[in-house]
């Protein structure tokens, strides 16, 4: 299988199941001598792990991670940094009525199509589960960014929209809430809404908005490793989403060029920043932003249509634990992802 890889210089690999023994990864390309802040990793995997609200999925899993080399009293060493997380709740026989059976919109049926076998506990392999590992190597990325803020919040819900520009927020409050909207009034808007749908045994998607602050100038290649084309690989490489836009994204096409343009101040800054941070696949200095779009989780508890191995079409249920909506505990996801593709050109243009 390949396709576990992720990054250049600064290069994160991924391994595991959802309802395996565990899942992990290695980091390879971080520099030698950075010191590990543990308790900074503890938070992010404890905003991206399940059971954390009552708008998640119930799944407990305390997502500890295990380093297994490539630190030295509190350092990097320079070393491939192996990382493993125990599957401590797993609940395979919640998966025993599709073992023949293809959700709908899920992996099931392309994986069984590619490889011949799939692994229905949970998805396997395709399952969110893996982003774990994703969030583990995203929180060192963000301790050698040292001066780098990245910031991501839900910005959608359904059709509850954030209708405030970022730099209206109080990044602050994104944590004060579960599903991490940083104005309070829309968030508990955004929470009726999930736990509605969760009744009604449906799902919900969404938006999430990342910002990133201070990013030197002069990150990303020209041609095709433009940094916003790393970026909407990198969200693309996450389950669930359908779509990604930076800068002014798809409401730049219906502008004019004379609206459009950001013009330069004598400092090199610009007036607007309609291009979101990058020009000619390069940063500019100026705030990076983008939006990343969720699809409604697949998994619905109500009785559908769908394909079996046998080549019949059947009715099914789904069960198990699940997620009403993706978008609070993708955030963390979000912001891991950016961080990688930042550390990766960082390291790059040291290189270069």
């Amino acid at each position: 299988m390949a396709g576990n890889s992720f990054g250049n210089v600064f290069k994160l690999t991924t391994f595991g199941e959802s309802h395996g023994e565990a899942i992990g990864g290695v980091i390879d390309g971080c520099p030698p001598g950075l010191e590990i802040d543990f308790k900074a990793i503890e938070t992010e995997m404890a905003r991206r792990k399940p059971g954390q609200s009552d708008i998640v999925t119930q799944r407990k899993e305390p997502d500890t991670v295990t380093f297994l080399s490539g630190i030295f009293e509190g350092k990097t060493t320079g070393m491939p940094i192996g990382f493993t997380i125990k599957n401590n709740n797993q609940k395979p026989k919640d998966y025993a009525h599709i073992k023949d059976v293809y959700r709908p919109s899920h992996a099931d049926y392309t994986y069984q199509k590619k490889y011949g076998i799939r692994d229905y506990r949970g998805g396997g392999r395709s399952s969110a589960r893996e982003t774990a590992c994703r969030v583990v190597a995203g929180a060192i990325a963000k301790q050698l960014l040292k001066s780098v803020k990245i910031h991501a919040y839900t910005s959608s819900v359904g059709t509850i929209y954030l209708e405030k520009p970022y730099q209206a927020l109080d990044f602050n409050k994104i944590e004060s809430n579960a599903v991490r909207c940083p104005d309070p009034d829309v968030a508990a808007k955004m929470i009726e809404k999930i736990k509605t749908v969760r009744k009604a045994g449906n799902t919900i998607g969404g938006t999430v908005t990342c910002v990133l602050q201070n990013v030197p100038a002069g990150l990303g290649e020209p041609v095709f490793n433009k940094l916003h084309a790393e970026l909407g690989k990198a969200m693309l490489s996450i389950n669930a989403v359908k779509g990604f836009e930076y800068g002014s994204g798809f409401c730049g096409a219906e502008m004019m060029g004379s609206d459009h343009n950001d013009l330069f101040a004598t400092d090199g800054t610009t007036k607007t920043n309609l291009s979101g941070g990058i020009q000619g696949g390069i940063s500019n200095g100026m705030d990076i932003y983008f939006r990343v779009a969720f699809k409604p989780v697949a998994t619905i508890i109500q009785r559908q249509s769908a394909l079996n191995t046998s080549g019949e079409l059947v009715n099914m249920q789904g069960k198990g634990r699940h997620d009403p909506c993706v978008v609070p505990r993708a955030v963390p996801i979000v912001e891991a992802m950016a961080a990688l593709v930042l550390a990766d050109y960082y390291l790059l243009n040291k290189l270069y």
